[in-house]
């Protein structure tokens, strides 16, 4: 059983920055994908990004160019570079992983970052 936990969310000013981690534990592997969503109150939850176990990346047009997402196959952990932040990112952001075509989506239990105007 997998566990996802994200860290690294926080305050902070629009225009900064912030890097959230995510951490695998239990009995892992690697992970064919991994992502990042974000939910904020009121709305659906919407897909950030996702990067394949081979480092393919891609993301949503809200976000492109500011954020980058990584992960250290090695460690099982999953990062998310955000850059310029706007108020609108403010959101709890989850983190996402799947062991194989036919497993389940786990998911962490999030990570509230807010960006102040």
């Amino acid at each position: 059983q997998v566990q996802l936990v994200e860290s690294g969310g926080g305050l902070v000013q629009a225009g900064g920055s912030l890097r959230l981690s995510c951490a695998a534990s239990g009995t892992t592997f690697n992970f064919i994908t991994m992502g990042w969503y974000r939910q904020a109150p009121g709305n659906q939850r919407e897909w950030v990004a996702i990067i394949s176990r081979g480092g393919g990346t891609n993301y949503a047009d809200s976000v492109k160019g500011r954020f980058t997402i990584s992960r250290d196959n090695a460690k099982n952990t999953l990062y998310l570079q955000m850059n310029g932040l706007k108020p609108e990112d403010t959101a709890v952001y989850y983190c996402s992983a799947k062991q194989s075509i036919g497993q389940p989506t786990t998911w962490g239990q999030g990570t509230q970052v807010t960006v102040s105007s």
